[in-house]
């Protein structure tokens, strides 16, 4: 049992989203926040071959086929005395709607940019999704183990185009094969990037983090004084960080690193944990009981984390997690109260109520029974049918949350094959598609 209130226990959550544009590395990177997070002892690979371990977050069939991410999953873990509920994306544009839903139940979103690309098309769009949810955002420019552009262009470009104020809080010495490693700014924290060697099976260790002016090892003739230089030009032409103007959408940290060669990545966990905001206070409307006379308007109210009753949202089903037993379950997005298993709770537009007997605490596609959960959680309610996308659930039943987006049905089409030939190619493109 914890000896936590209520509102201490909602403090100690951090509920964060990954988006990016495809291929910048997201996946990659949540493997290794889970590795640097102590939930998993080796990070597995996009593209695994053989016996290689895949990675954690792209559980289904096609993920592991395609190598890229098609479904949004939920990592949760322990770390440094506080809770994370990760939230993996798909970053391809054709699930878009998964990310854009799952935004809804995130207080934080990390934006991954490729170091040699910048800013993307799909980026773009997330980031708008963000700004009109006030998702405040933290910056991890990846893929500094390979060539990049310059570093004050990539800031540059975060500024004009997301109007965004870029707070560097480290800096790269490099990139590609000449990248010695990373400064942090005001402290002058130097930390060294060891190359994996040609031919090694695992990456090398990283040395420990020391004061730039005395790292002079790790550089070539000029190389030094050219980063010294550089912390300066940079401490003085960049704005220092400021977390309320963070939390109010106006800044971002920036922070760098390789996902891949697990650069930066004990560094970004850091200020997730120590910057991201707790669960937020949520709007809602309070109405009459489903099935009851009362006509009364839906009063509008806000809903603290630290409050009592137990209520929260439905921003996603997912249908067999399970393909032994083809179950349902819908993620449920808690926003108040302590939830304990075999608790009753009620769904606001129909007034059923469910015993949440088996609730589900999520590791992608593993799970164990959840005994309790607080503001922030993210649990899974498996049902069949009674739940959908958009739900709002409370002990009372009154509660209904606004804010989860509705998509229109697509186009309808029939596809007819026009090569007999090619017939089995189509079957397994629409297996694949549905």
């Amino acid at each position: 049992m914890s000896k936590l209130t209520l509102e201490q226990e909602a403090l100690r959550r951090r509920t964060f989203a990954i988006i990016a544009h495809p291929d910048a590395g997201k996946t990659t990177l949540t493997e290794h926040i889970l590795l640097a997070g102590g939930a998993i002892r080796a990070a597995g690979a996009v593209r695994a071959r053989g016996e290689n371990r895949r990675t954690q977050s792209d559980w289904m069939k096609i993920e592991k086929e395609r190598g890229i991410s098609v479904s949004a999953s939920v990592m949760t873990f322990e770390h440094d005395g506080k809770m994370f509920n990760l939230l993996d994306t798909p970053g391809h544009e054709d699930f878009s709607e998964d990310t854009y839903r799952t935004l809804t139940a995130a207080d934080c979103a990390i934006m991954v940019l490729d170091a040699a690309k910048g800013i993307e098309p799909q980026t773009l769009k997330l980031f708008e999704v963000c700004r009109l949810r006030d998702i405040p955002i933290i910056t991890f420019i990846n893929k500094l183990d390979r060539e990049a552009q310059d570093p004050m262009a990539l800031l540059d470009e975060i500024a004009s185009r997301l109007q965004l104020d870029p707070a560097p809080i480290w800096w790269p010495a490099q990139s590609g094969n000449r990248l010695r490693g990373m400064v942090e700014m005001g402290t002058g924290r130097f930390q060294p990037y060891a190359r994996k060697p040609a031919g090694a099976a695992e990456d090398v260790p990283h040395p420990d983090a020391l004061p730039l002016a005395e790292a002079g090892q790790y550089f070539e003739a000029g190389e030094h004084e050219a980063l010294l230089e550089a912390q300066e030009l940079v401490e003085g032409g960049y704005p220092a960080f400021d977390r309320q103007s963070f939390l109010e959408g106006h800044m971002t940290p920036v922070l760098w690193g390789s996902a891949l060669r697990h650069f930066g990545i004990d560094e970004l966990l850091a200020a997730i944990g120590e910057w991201a905001p707790p669960p937020k206070v949520m709007k809602a409307h309070k109405a009459a009981p489903a099935g009851t006379r009362n006509a009364a308007e839906p009063v509008a109210i806000t809903v603290q984390p630290g409050e009592p009753e137990v209520t929260g949202f439905v921003f996603k089903v997912q249908a067999n997690m399970d393909p032994n037993h083809r179950d349902r379950i819908a993620m449920f997005r808690m926003a108040s109260g302590k939830f304990q298993r075999g608790m009753k709770l009620k769904v606001q537009n129909t007034g059923k109520q469910l015993s949440v007997n088996a609730p589900i605490m999520f590791f992608a596609s593993d799970r164990e029974l959840a005994e309790d959960a607080y503001a922030g959680d993210v649990i899974g309610i498996p049902n069949h049918g009674v739940l959908r996308v958009g739900d709002s659930l409370s002990e009372s039943g009154t509660l209904r949350f606004a804010g989860l987006p509705n998509f229109a049905p697509e186009i309808l089409q029939r596809v007819r094959v026009k090569d007999p030939l090619k017939a089995k190619h189509l079957k397994r493109a629409l297996e694949s598609l549905a």
